[in-house]
């Protein structure tokens, strides 16, 4: 049974599996993505996701707590400064994990880790949405139906 096994230990003990994500954490803040081996990926996304939560408010508590996680002033500015106002509308899912191959010397199977809101190419590329009202669709549509209906039949009575 696997009980109590939820984090992937990355073959490390737990101080320098802390400082590992931590280090990852501060690059990816710095760089916006990072190439790594899928299993670090997605621990990372998981250690770093609720940090990101918690520098949506921009408060000197939350500054404390980040900071306790991240060890790095730098990291810790840029992502309240330049990070946090982009993401705040954003209710989750900060980061994608996309797949690109296997490593050469050992085939460990490497990813790219990056943040979703600043993928230029994608937000490019990506079709602009339309701010439209929204509706109840059942009754707008016999609503319409009805006025169009007597409009039509007037001219063509005349």
């Amino acid at each position: 049974m696997r009980h109590n096994k939820a984090i992937n230990h990355l073959g490390r003990q737990s101080g320098h599996r802390k400082a590992l994500l931590a280090n990852m954490s501060c690059s990816l803040i710095q760089y916006k993505r990072i190439n790594t081996t899928v299993a670090k990926a997605k621990a990372l996304k998981t250690y770093l996701e609720p940090i990101i939560t918690k520098s949506k408010d921009d408060s000197t508590h939350s500054r404390r707590v980040v900071f306790s996680y991240l060890k790095s002033k730098e990291a810790v500015t840029e992502l309240f400064r330049n990070i946090a106002p982009k993401i705040a509308d954003r209710p989750g899912g900060y980061l994608r994990v996309l797949h690109t191959g296997f490593r050469k010397g050992d085939g460990s199977e490497m990813a790219l880790i990056e943040f979703v809101d600043f993928n230029e190419a994608a937000l490019a590329s990506a079709p602009k949405k339309e701010a439209r009202k929204s509706t109840r669709r059942s009754r707008a549509k016999k609503a319409e139906a009805a006025a169009e209906a007597p409009q039509a039949e007037a001219p063509q009575a005349e």
